[in-house]
């Protein structure tokens, strides 16, 4: 019996989960909701409604398993559709088989690992929370919930990162940091001490901007 996937959003990154869903074999067929095109068919794949069929579609057996495919720009809503239906509707979940994890490393539900990232011995990537290329988490560091990391992003030791956050692309956090729920880091900064106000940072070392 074949597998499928759902993915909510069929934007550009719902696009990428789909084609790593296909390539990498984990699943055999996708289908996308999403409540902003009135397309049927969206890069081969087929459009079955927006957020609100998605509970009857699944009752139909449309699809397995569901992914939140919206960005970091919506981080926000990703958290909402995701809390509206864990209760009622699986979660799947992408680890591209380029990825080196851990045995004692855990992974929630939702989320996607892209190819080429490491997540290092007792580390912790939360529900719903989106590794791209090239991610490097170091042992025994959290990744909380909704956290969306940008290529090449660089995770020691010991940092916790709450619910949330977006990192960017070759940012580098330092051990035993920990950073407040709703940051925003900006490429190529470099994280050396807690970040405890919520808001943008940028720069090394580290600044905050707004």
């Amino acid at each position: 019996m074949s597998k499928i996937l759902a993915i909510v959003g069929s934007g550009d990154l719902g696009q990428q989960i789909a084609h790593y869903a296909i390539s990498d074999n984990h699943y055999d067929k996708v289908v996308f909701f999403d409540d902003f095109t009135e397309e049927k068919i969206v890069n081969g794949f087929r459009v079955l409604g927006n957020s609100n069929d998605i509970e009857s579609e699944f009752e139909l057996n449309s699809f397995d398993e569901l992914i939140i495919g919206i960005g970091y720009k919506h981080l926000s809503i990703r958290k909402q559709l995701f809390d509206r239906f864990l209760k009622i509707i699986p979660f799947g979940k992408i680890v591209h088989s380029t990825s080196w994890i851990d045995s004692t490393a855990k992974i929630g539900v939702g989320c996607v690992i892209y190819p080429a990232c490491v997540i290092d011995a007792n580390a912790s990537i939360g529900n719903n929370t989106i590794l791209n290329v090239s991610c490097t988490v170091a042992h025994d560091t959290i990744v909380s919930q909704h956290c969306f990391l940008s290529p090449r992003v660089a995770l020691a030791g010991f940092i916790k990162i709450e619910e949330l956050c977006i990192i960017g692309i070759n940012s580098t956090i330092i051990d035993n940091i920990n950073i407040i729920s709703g940051t925003q880091i900006g490429g190529g900064t470099v994280v050396i001490k807690d970040l405890q106000k919520k808001g943008l940072y940028i720069g090394n070392p580290h600044r905050f901007i707004r």
